[in-house]
Parts: structure tokens; C-alpha cells; sequence
């Protein structure tokens, strides 16, 4: 198409329908911002009521010590508890430890023959190839 203004013609262009694009709708960011319940400090001049009474304190008693008489030494003796874990567990590796060495012996015997075989072929072809090429030359 064109359009007629008096001596010159003008083209009308076509153009294609615009795209529709659509509209992103963006919500911001929300930051959460932690809150802490106030920590009450008592005064330092706070009491006991006079109605309640004061609770009684156990002292701990000492550790036993077992004195060695030779180079006059108090040790403490551990509690009860951590000698048998201690006790336990040197007992359960002593016994894990002999039981698979028993287990693996003959097994690295196995692996240590076919092993030893076969550098020693490794060994063999190694020195017959250098016998040929020294014969050869």
C-alpha cells in the first residue's frame, strides 16, 4: 500500500503484530530477623524468702589414692566405670587382633608364593632377553 501526497508516493509499511510478552511479577526478598527472649538477671542483692528453707550441700568426697610406699606418691584411682572401659577395650583389640592374625596368616603365605613366583618368572624372561641380545651383537 501506498499513499498519494501529491507528486511523491509514500509507502505505508507493514508491521508485524507487537510480541506479547508477559509480565513478571517480582516479590522482594524477606529477611528473617531473629528475635531473643530477654535473659533476667537477678539483682545482687536478692534473698531467699523467709519462708523456704536453705538447701543442704553434699561435699564430694576425695577421690581414693593409693599410695605407693617406695617413692612416698599418692595416685588417684579412677572410677569403676572407666577402668572396665578401659579394661574392655584392651581385652576386645588383644582378642581381635589374635583371632584375625590367626585368620590372615595362611592367606599372606598364599599371596607371598604367587607373588614370589612371579618375579621370579618376571626375573627369568628379564635375563633371557638380555642373553639374546648380547648373543645377538
Amino acid at each position: 500500500m501506498s499513499v498519494n501526497l501529491g507528486r511523491v508516493d509514500v509507502p505505508t509499511p507493514t508491521l508485524p503484530k507487537a510480541l506479547d510478552i508477559p509480565q513478571l511479577y517480582f516479590k522482594p526478598p524477606t529477611a528473617d530477623v531473629p528475635a531473643y527472649k530477654p535473659m533476667v538477671i537477678p539483682p545482687a542483692d536478692l534473698e531467699r524468702p523467709e519462708e523456704t528453707k536453705a538447701e543442704e550441700t553434699k561435699e564430694q568426697p576425695e577421690p581414693p589414692k593409693l599410695k605407693i610406699p617406695v617413692i612416698d606418691i599418692q595416685m588417684p584411682i579412677p572410677e569403676t566405670a572407666v577402668v572396665v572401659t578401659a579394661v574392655t577395650t584392651a581385652v576386645i583389640a588383644v582378642t581381635t587382633t589374635t583371632i584375625t592374625q590367626s585368620l590372615f596368616e595362611p592367606i599372606k603365605k598364599k599371596v607371598q608364593k604367587q607373588l614370589q613366583s612371579k618375579v621370579d618368572a618376571w626375573k627369568k624372561k628379564r635375563k633371557e632377553k638380555k642373553e639374546k641380545v648380547s648373543s645377538e651383537s
